[in-house]
């Protein structure tokens, strides 16, 4: 049975400035997806966070102490992406989740995000709001970029970064990348369109084997509009300052970036960086590899100071 999730009161309809589902209709729809992901999910509880620029949904899942790992979903994602990754996580450590502000999930936008310094802002405020001084931070794609960034420019917080083929962090979004993912963001375009570039980003893995995941990141980019600005790639000033322990790893078959030149930039910019270059993996290695990374994340975590 669904779980129970106190559905706030999301956006719907159009707005110049906020994130927005585009109807009543689509917004049911995303729900029912959304509901099936989560009834998946180890049991958890969840909390809606006061920020400046809106409402921030958390989810906490019970696991052994130490210091807590705080999740973070790609773009167009949201918490059940991470269905795969829970049970192996959970085993090493007690794990938050969260909807990203501004995107497609339960998280409510109630602010106009401008930049950088705004999304590091609201996920600041969010990790104050549950009392996580201290946390280990783990986002794929557009999530590891904002893992980053908030760890750049909030310093303090962060005892660790675990980036798993994190987008505009090492390297650039190439061309063909960007222009594939148009048809996952244009109305009225047809599902199997969408649904192909979706299969193509994620390294051509059958979205049949990802339901109802698959399902729920097409609707998030069918029904959902964003009104974040394009993030742009850290400088390396930035990443030369993250004073912290990072373990990226890179996906060999990735379509986001060159990854070699990914994985050789972060090695030159990184002064506490665990490089890993996983030839056979796509964009789509968190759910291509989780007991993988589970294990060489729990290790990792172990030699800091959490």
């Amino acid at each position: 049975m669904p779980p129970d999730l106190a559905v706030p009161a999301v956006n719907i309809g159009g707005d110049r400035e906020l994130g927005h589902f585009r109807s009543a209709e689509g917004f049911e729809e995303y729900l029912r997806l959304y509901r099936a992901g989560m009834a998946a999910l180890p049991p958890f509880t969840f909390q809606d966070v006061a920020t400046t620029f809106g409402t921030v949904r958390t989810y906490r899942f019970g696991g052994p102490d130490g210091t807590p790992v705080l999740l973070l979903p790609g773009r167009n994602a949201s918490t059940p992406m991470y269905g795969g990754n829970l049970p192996p996580l959970l085993a090493h450590r007690t794990v938050y989740c969260v909807d990203l502000l501004g995107e497609a999930g339960l998280s409510v936008q109630r602010r106009r995000i401008t930049g950088a310094e705004d999304q590091a802002q609201w996920l600041d405020e969010t990790l104050a709001g549950l009392g996580l001084d201290r946390v280990h931070l783990l986002g794929v794609s557009f999530g590891g970029w904002s893992a980053t960034n908030a760890a750049a420019r909030r310093p303090g917080r962060a005892e660790s970064l675990a980036l798993l083929d994190p987008v505009l962090t090492f390297a650039r979004l190439p061309i063909t990348t960007v222009l594939a993912s148009v048809p996952m963001a244009v109305p009225g375009v047809p599902e199997a369109l969408r649904r192909r570039a979706l299969r193509w980003i994620s390294g051509g893995a059958e979205l049949e084997d990802a339901e109802p995941v698959a399902s729920l990141i097409a609707s998030g980019g069918r029904d959902f509009v964003l009104r974040t600005p394009i993030p742009r790639r850290i400088p390396d000033d930035r990443l030369r300052g993250l004073d912290i322990p990072v373990l990226a790893l890179i996906a060999g078959r990735s379509v986001i970036h060159d990854a070699h030149r990914a994985a050789e930039r972060a090695r030159k910019v990184l002064a506490r960086g665990q490089v890993e270059l996983w030839p056979q993996a796509s964009h789509a290695i968190n759910g291509e590899y989780p007991d993988e990374i589970a294990e060489v994340a729990s290790t990792f975590w172990a030699k800091t100071a959490g």
